[in-house]
Order: structure tokens, then C-alpha cells, then sequence
């Protein structure tokens, strides 16, 4: 007698250059390092599936499943800048590269006056 699992996981629609994370079945169920990785849809196919471009090595990933993606939300990647205690001395540390160069940026637009291109200050 065959047994049936219910599946608890709901299906997301996703978007054009939309980040999700991509999990290969074919590598997963097999054993394979490397199933798991950060993508960009590319397009939504007719069919409800995605084609995918992979961030970090630009392979492209066609006729992915949402079943195997998850949307990566931009709530969570700035949560290191929005909760940051920037007052600590060592505020820095948990920040990366990327998040501290904004702050920066940030905090010398605020602290100088707005000059059109060509004046000088």
C-alpha cells in the first residue's frame, strides 16, 4: 500500500528580477555539492515555470520548478544596515562590506552641503 505525503509548502508566484534561492533536485536528490545557490529570474514561462540566471557563476537555469525556490527578501539582505547598532564601538564588525560603504556614503551626503556638478565648495 502506497502512502501519501500532504505537502506543506505553498507555492510562490514569482517575479522578473526577483533573488531567490534555487535548489537543483537532480543535484539534491542525488547527493551533489553545489544544489543550492542564489538566482535572479530571468522570465516567468507560460507553464508556471521560471527561468533562472545563477548570481554567482551567471549559469543559466532553465524550467525551474517554484516548488524548489524561495524568495530571498530584501527585508532580510538590509537587516544587518537596519538593525546595526551604529552608536557600539564595535558596530562595524557584523556589517559587511557592502553595508558599511553605504553608510559611508550616506553619511558624507548628509554632512555636506548639495553642490550642483561643477561648483566648488
Amino acid at each position: 500500500m502506497h502512502a501519501s505525503a500532504q505537502s506543506t509548502t505553498t507555492i510562490t508566484t514569482f517575479q522578473q528580477d526577483d533573488f531567490v534561492l534555487y535548489r537543483s533536485p537532480s543535484l539534491f536528490w542525488t547527493g551533489k555539492a553545489g544544489h543550492t545557490f542564489v538566482c535572479r529570474v530571468e522570465r516567468c514561462r507560460m507553464d508556471g515555470r521560471y527561468d533562472l540566471t545563477a548570481v554567482a557563476t551567471g549559469d543559466f537555469v532553465p524550467a525551474a520548478r517554484p516548488e524548489y525556490m524561495r524568495l530571498l527578501s530584501s527585508a532580510d539582505a538590509m537587516a544587518d544596515i537596519d538593525t546595526a547598532p551604529l552608536r557600539a564601538g564595535d558596530a562595524a564588525d557584523g556589517m559587511n562590506a557592502a553595508a558599511l560603504a553605504w553608510l559611508t556614503q550616506q553619511h558624507t551626503t548628509v554632512n555636506q552641503s548639495p553642490l550642483l556638478p561643477g561648483q566648488q565648495a
